[in-house]
């Protein structure tokens, strides 16, 4: 097909929005490992699952061979405001580096809380309600996780309490603001407000927190107060599963045009966003119709695909959680607070730890200061500040694309745009006035969250 046919952004119909979220197991030949309660070793039951999560989400979360689940009327409707989002090529980046690659980007940044985070956020809040809760609580890193759940609870007239990882509470104000004016009561994590968080606090003096002490704090109060469950913005099988519009949108928007991509590229955290953009293409994979390169991008400070161990280990700091088979850097690591990101979850979601395990994806570390080379690059030629994690994409495409310049390839690169970088400026000013510095963890850095991994 002609390029000058495809507009600059492909938008679809309003009926083209997908009516079912993909559940990418189903069409896995190795499932992913189960759940295990931490008491007994033993799977984690429908039962046991209920007392933190609600129960349709719990059901979604054991689920792994239906293939498809149809999306309620309800979250159909809300999707409608935002959905569906544009998937934009990237020619004035692609002339500006003088490549021959044709490079997309899946906008997930075009909606109130700034990120993709929204689509799971107003599922979790619809199920919540469904059963008559009183409220939820979370955990949230960079935010946007926590402005997401938040609107999506005001939206139900549902209470919404969240655990805001110290260093991120600290250095973004705004965010935080933003969820209290959805009406979220925000506490920087680890706090003094649960017996885990003093725990942590006791055992790491002063320390900037983490995913993992803020998931601790939130479960532990979901389940000491009655009328409440606990939700989570990545990691789980079940967000992942509400993610998954993403990719079918962009899927229905190549095929709309017979565009076929040779790469898909997303940031790695916990893994919701990646996940959810490269599961329609992964079950083309999985299935035997197509081959795609898929790359997940981390950040070398907290690098749980490339540098972490494949083993069953806590979800949380705390060890009040389940434990979960993935690619970790051990429960008791604590990322550096200089990171500038929300990446900084110590293990990965058990669905892609593994499909990484079975070698149909792959992974690469970079550092923050090459990440916000390329979102200012970004950010120049294309008009949109991006967030830090999805900078972390950018950085690889980049990458990609100036590979094809050096070979002369017109490969097709597709990669997620998750979210917008405007309540992120505190990280820009430090890497404009070139404080920014690079953190690599060394082998005995990483070996104190190794040693935590639980002897099975």
């Amino acid at each position: 097909m002609n390029t000058q046919e495809i507009p600059y952004k492909i938008y679809l119909e309003e009926s083209e929005m997908p009516a079912h979220w993909y559940n990418v197991r189903a069409d896995m030949e190795n499932k992913p490992a189960p759940l295990l309660n931490p008491e007994t070793l033993k799977p984690m039951t429908l039962e046991e699952l209920e007392h933190v999560f609600c129960t349709e989400l719990a059901k979604q979360e054991l689920d792994d061979t239906t293939p498809y689940f149809e999306i309620p009327q309800e979250i159909r409707e809300f999707y409608r405001m935002y959905r569906p989002s544009p998937l934009v090529r990237a020619y004035c980046l692609e002339k500006k580096l003088d490549t021959p690659a044709k490079i997309y980007y899946k906008f997930e940044g075009n909606n109130t809380s700034g990120s993709h985070k929204l689509n799971s956020a107003i599922a979790q809040a619809y199920y919540a309600k469904k059963q008559g809760l009183k409220g939820v609580t979370t955990e949230t890193g960079a935010g946007q996780w926590g402005t997401a759940l938040s609107m999506a609870c005001s939206y139900f007239d549902l209470d919404c309490r969240v655990y805001m990882v110290k260093c991120s509470y600290e250095q973004k104000p705004f965010r935080r603001e933003v969820m209290r004016t959805y009406g979220a009561a925000v506490t920087p994590s680890p706090s003094e407000t649960t017996e885990v968080g003093k725990k942590i606090l006791a055992e790491h003096p002063g320390t900037a927190g983490s995913l993992g002490c803020a998931i601790s704090e939130a479960v532990e109060a979901a389940t000491a107060t009655e009328g409440y469950r606990y939700v989570l913005g990545s990691v789980l099988s079940q967000v992942l599963l509400h993610q998954t519009v993403i990719g079918l949108e962009t899927k229905a928007a190549l095929d709309k045009y017979e565009i076929v991509p040779d790469m898909i590229i997303g940031c790695a955290g916990g893994g919701s966003n990646l996940g959810g953009l490269i599961s329609p293409f992964m079950g083309e994979v999985l299935r035997g119709e197509r081959n795609y390169q898929i790359i997940a991008v981390e950040p070398v400070s907290c690098p749980s695909l490339t540098r972490g161990k494949y083993a069953y280990d806590f979800c949380d700091t705390g060890r009040v959680c389940p434990l979960a088979k993935m690619y970790t850097l051990g429960s008791g690591f604590i990322p550096s607070p200089n990171h500038a990101g929300g990446l900084r979850y110590h293990g990965m979601s058990s669905v892609l730890s593994q499909l990484y395990h079975d070698g149909l994806m792959e992974a690469r570390s970079v550092t923050q200061t090459e990440v916000f080379q390329a979102a200012q690059q970004f950010a120049r030629i294309e008009g949109i500040l991006p967030a830090p994690e999805s900078s972390h994409a950018i950085r690889a495409a980049i990458d990609e694309a100036l590979k094809c310049k050096e070979t002369g390839e017109e490969k097709t690169i597709v990669f997620g745009l998750t979210g917008t970088g405007y309540f992120d400026m505190y990280a820009y000013q430090r890497f404009n006035d070139g404080e920014m510095t690079d953190y690599v963890p060394t082998d005995e850095d990483l070996k104190p969250g190794f040693d935590s991994l639980p002897a099975l």
